[in-house]
């Protein structure tokens, strides 16, 4: 990890595109301003973490549920017999 001191309104670059500048320091707390392209994500941790949990969630879809979708949609799964290209 590399540890920079900086004073406010000073910056640090990532990049040619990221710009980190020390807006504030009050306390135990520094409020950063962050210059980044659209493309290009920014979150606290925290809620990176909670973005990446839900995802991962969302994606681990039970083959038991598409299984049971397909059939409800009417279509063979995979091993179910029958010729390519004919109706069930």
């Amino acid at each position: 990890m590399l540890v920079l001191t900086r004073q406010v309104n000073e910056s640090i670059m990532i990049g040619d595109d990221i710009e980190v500048t020390i807006v504030a320091i009050a306390g135990d707390k520094v409020r950063l301003g962050i210059s980044a392209p659209a493309r290009v994500a920014v979150h606290r941790k925290e809620i990176a973490q909670a973005i990446k949990a839900e995802n991962l969630k969302a994606a681990g879809v039970d083959s038991q549920h598409v299984g049971d979708l397909s059939k409800l949609m009417g279509k063979k799964q995979p091993g179910e017999g029958g010729k390519p290209g004919q109706p069930a």
